[in-house]
Parts: C-alpha cells; sequence; structure tokens
C-alpha cells in the first residue's frame, strides 16, 4: 500500500482530528498523546473532561512549532499517526516502571502509534516507524527508542499504542532492558 507520512504542523490539524475521531480510536481521543507529556495530576475545571482539555494542550504543542510527530496518508486521507520527540518532552517517561532511563544517553522516544480500525494491519504503523526513525535522524537525534508491547500471541488492537516489538524488531532496533515480562525498552543508534 502506497503511504505517504509527514510531519504534524498546525496547517494539519485537521488531519489529527480525523486520525482521533475515527472508527477505533476511543481511547486515543481520551489522551490525544498528551500522557507521557504530564507530569503530576493535571487540573480540571468542574466539567471539563480530561479528553477535551488534551486535545487543548497537544493543538497548542502542535502550534508552538517543534512538530511532536507524524501523520501517515493513503492517497489524500489521514490514516495513521505517531508521537516521536526527543525523550525530554516526555516527562511522565521519567518516573515510568517500564520506561524509566535506561542510561544518561540523549535519546529520543516514540511513545504512541494511532490507527483507525478500518487501516490496522495494512502497514500503516510500520511506515510510521520508519518515517520517525528518518525523522529523528534528520533532528540529529543519535538514539531512538520505543516500548512496545511484547507477546506471543496477537493482542488486542486498541492496547498496543506503543507498537509492536516485532514491528521494532523489524525496524532493526535491539532491547536493551526488560523491566516487565511483555514491555521491553528497545533502541536504534541512529548515527554510528
Amino acid at each position: 500500500m502506497n503511504i505517504r507520512v509527514r510531519l504534524l504542523t498546525p496547517d494539519r490539524w485537521p488531519d489529527l482530528e480525523a486520525v482521533f475521531e475515527s472508527r477505533g480510536c476511543s481511547m486515543a481521543r481520551g489522551c490525544w498523546c498528551m500522557y507521557y507529556r504530564e507530569s503530576g495530576r493535571q487540573g480540571l475545571g468542574k466539567d471539563v473532561k480530561p479528553g477535551d482539555l488534551r486535545k487543548a494542550r497537544m493543538r497548542e504543542v502542535v502550534s508552538a512549532g517543534s512538530p511532536p510527530g507524524l501523520i501517515a496518508y493513503r492517497e489524500n486521507r489521514p490514516v495513521g499517526w505517531v508521537a516521536v520527540a526527543p525523550r525530554a518532552e516526555y516527562p511522565k517517561l521519567r518516573r515510568s516502571p517500564v520506561a524509566k532511563p535506561v542510561d544518561e544517553q540523549p535519546v529520543w522516544s516514540v511513545v504512541c502509534f494511532v490507527v483507525p480500525s478500518a487501516w490496522r494491519g495494512r502497514g500503516v504503523a510500520s511506515a510510521l516507524l520508519r518515517n520517525a526513525i528518518d525523522h529523528a535522524r534528520s533532528r540529529g537525534a543519535p538514539f531512538l527508542e520505543g516500548y512496545p508491547v511484547d507477546t506471543p500471541h496477537r493482542a488486542v488492537d486498541s492496547w498496543l499504542w506503543n507498537g509492536t516489538k516485532a514491528m521494532f524488531d523489524k525496524a532493526g532496533f535491539t532491547a536493551v532492558t526488560r523491566r516487565r515480562p511483555q514491555r521491553p525498552v528497545v533502541r536504534l543508534a541512529l548515527h554510528r
């Protein structure tokens, strides 16, 4: 399948909304890939839904100018998303029992994939990962990390927002630690 991948820029915000509002992305609509960007409890007003607040905060991140990830397109239709940025932009990773830092290397992190159910199993996430590697490399990242799910059998798609270990393996990543049986930290050296 011919998939194009582009940086999420402010003018592409409606495309990100289209991905997150697609069938099969209800969990993503509650997070808007802000979970790892938050630290501590996020204040909510009386009638504010967490998903609405996170959507507004992600829009602020996008508007600030540094692309927080990439969008995949099939023809001109947005069909997927990957969050990729310097690890420092994800403060929750510092305290994560699974994804806390392995060492002091200045890594970039791939923390989330969102692919609508109609487009799963068609190579969208793999295309996003390949382009995330190219994006991080072009920005001078020495290493790219991921925090995938490693299961011996097919898992429920809605719980695979971190990607699968098999997908990261195919892209050349290697496990650097495994703090939980099904949750390795994988890494790829981008500059040799």
